[in-house]
């Protein structure tokens, strides 16, 4: 922290500003790529269950516009998927129903 203080103080030395700079480009390149995967993987699996091609996540790589769009179209589209039915969330029962008594009508 001092030495930033004094490389601001100071009038820059060329070469010290490169040095900084050659060290912060990489970093920014590598967060950006943090940055694209925190976005894309998601989109990725919503756009694949969603019944689109997953394909369209390649738009979060275009900064803020790209992700809108894909978001807009996510919102107003027709999705593709068959609702699950009701009963698809209970495992069938392993023992057989219990017998019935037999049906007698009443006159």
């Amino acid at each position: 922290m001092h030495l930033l203080a004094l490389f601001l103080q100071q009038q820059p030395d060329p070469e010290q500003a490169m040095k900084i700079m050659m060290a912060v480009i990489p970093l920014i390149g590598i967060f950006m790529l943090i940055g694209i995967a925190i976005v894309m993987i998601p989109c990725w699996f919503i756009l694949k269950k969603a019944g689109f091609s997953p394909w369209l996540s390649l738009l979060c790589l275009i900064p803020s516009l790209g992700t809108l769009v894909l978001l807009y179209v996510l919102a107003f589209a027709e999705w593709k998927v068959i609702p699950a039915p009701l009963a698809a969330g209970y495992p069938p029962s392993p023992y057989p129903p219990p017998p019935q008594p037999p049906y007698t009508p009443h006159a």
